[in-house]
């Protein structure tokens, strides 16, 4: 029985409740939709909060309630998770309100709502872009601020993501040339990972991705057409000897010592084939000089005995 009592008085709050903010949405008493907008932010019921504040701040809007309102107002957003909308009225109050004493802490949630909106590492990161762009304007603004050693940390995360993706994008070009036709991969691999060590020189994947780069081009080298084999085999062991200077006590070194082992066998072997090619050549090309000025005496010899 007590039980029933208590349920009975819960849904009677509730109904009372429901009613009171059903008639703040029919309000047309501007002061009043303010006052409960804000209350209700206090009481952290947020989703009434924002449908109130659609309400109110259109009419308020310039006058000395509207900054209050519309800070709560992406906060609102911010606390609820939609944090691309929050972002958004962030940046709005702090372009409005650039003067205000929140105008800081705004700049600040702009881009710590971007933060948490970025993905994991595998996704798409040209929202985390958007996020880094975002905090560097904070820092860049306001670099004597308290929250400058947190926004630090948050683009150090973000740049631990994409150098993360860079790196999964290029063991992708790594597997592609297993393919039947890995020549454009072999190709497409070696220009990736010049670019990872140039975009992320402190990686802790430099050293694995200098050994794969030896790897792959020394198979690209030696799958090469004639004409292209020598630069490429040179290619190669250019990248074995930087590999060595980087990283001279690599666990990698040994597989390395035996690439570049192989890679200048096989360009010794071109240079035998390449003599051997010219010496041939130039054979040819002198018989047929031979042939050519035999030719010419017996033309010459026939044009006299006609004579």
């Amino acid at each position: 029985m007590r039980n029933q009592i208590i349920t009975l008085f819960s849904c009677v709050i509730l109904a009372s409740s429901c009613g009171e903010f059903y008639k703040l949405e029919k309000s047309t008493n501007w002061d009043e939709l303010y006052e409960a907008a804000n209350r209700y932010y206090d009481k952290e019921e947020y989703n009434k909060a924002i449908i109130l504040y659609d309400r109110v701040l259109p009419v308020i809007r310039g006058s000395g309630k509207a900054e209050l309102a519309e800070f709560n107002y992406a906060y609102s957003h911010f606390r609820t998770k939609r944090y691309i909308e929050a972002a958004g009225y962030f940046k709005t109050f702090h372009d409005t309100y650039n003067r205000s004493p929140l105008a800081e802490e705004a700049l600040f949630m702009h881009a710590y709502a971007l933060y948490l909106d970025s993905p994991d590492y595998n996704l798409d990161q040209r929202s985390s872009k958007d996020a880094v762009n975002a905090i560097q304007l904070f820092m860049n603004k306001f670099p004597q601020s308290d929250s400058y050693e947190r926004a630090l940390g948050m683009v150090d995360d973000l740049q631990k993501r994409f150098e993360e993706k860079a790196f999964e994008e290029s063991k992708m070009y790594y597997k592609l040339t297993e393919g039947l036709f890995p020549g454009e991969f072999y190709r497409a691999c070696i220009i990736n990972f010049q670019n990872f060590a140039k975009s992320y020189p402190d990686s802790k994947y430099n050293e694995e991705l200098a050994f794969k780069l030896v790897e792959v081009s020394s198979a690209y080298a030696e799958r090469s057409v004639f004409d292209k084999k020598e630069e490429r085999l040179k290619q190669s062991l250019t990248f074995g000897e930087n590999f060595f200077k980087k990283f001279p006590d690599s666990n990698y070194g040994k597989k390395v010592q035996n690439l570049l082992s192989r890679t200048q066998t096989e360009l010794e072997s071109h240079y035998q084939i390449k003599e051997d090619y010219e010496r041939r050549s130039a054979e040819a090309r002198k018989r047929m000089q031979e042939e050519e000025e035999r030719n010419r005496e017996a033309a010459e010899m026939l044009r006299n005995a006609e004579n």
